[in-house]
């Protein structure tokens, strides 16, 4: 059974970074896309960013472009989010995804269709 597993939230002020690692783990897969979402309660799950695997290419969604970097670790099986400038907005819960099928890149932001989720990771900013 796959499992991805997110770290490295926690509570810092606007202006700070932070790194969030999701890992994988439990089962072979070959992920053709990884990707990060955020939620915040009452609102419904929305696309910060993603990778290609094969390629390597990042997609961003434009309230984070220019501030969050999606990287990896193949070695270790880990995909990180290297977010810089928090802002209050960025505030939510941070899930990682994988999806194991092709998947276009005017669908990269949609939910359906990503094969495995972690439980999530709370990120906070305060002003």
């Amino acid at each position: 059974q796959v499992q991805l597993v997110e770290a490295g939230g926690g509570l810092v002020q606007a202006g700070d970074s932070l790194r969030l690692p999701c890992e994988a783990s439990g089962g072979t897969f070959t992920a053709y896309v990884m990707g990060w979402f955020r939620q915040v309660p009452g609102k419904e799950r929305e696309f910060v960013g993603a990778m290609y695997q094969t390629s390597g290419s990042t997609y961003y969604a434009d309230s984070v472009k220019g501030r969050f970097t999606i990287s990896r670790d193949m070695a270790k099986n880990t995909m990180y989010l290297q977010m810089n400038s928090l802002k209050p907005e960025d505030t939510a819960v941070y899930y990682c995804a994988v999806d194991v099928n092709f998947r276009p890149l005017a669908n990269l932001g949609k939910l359906s269709g990503y094969d495995y989720w972690g439980q999530g990771t709370q990120v906070t900013v305060s002003s």
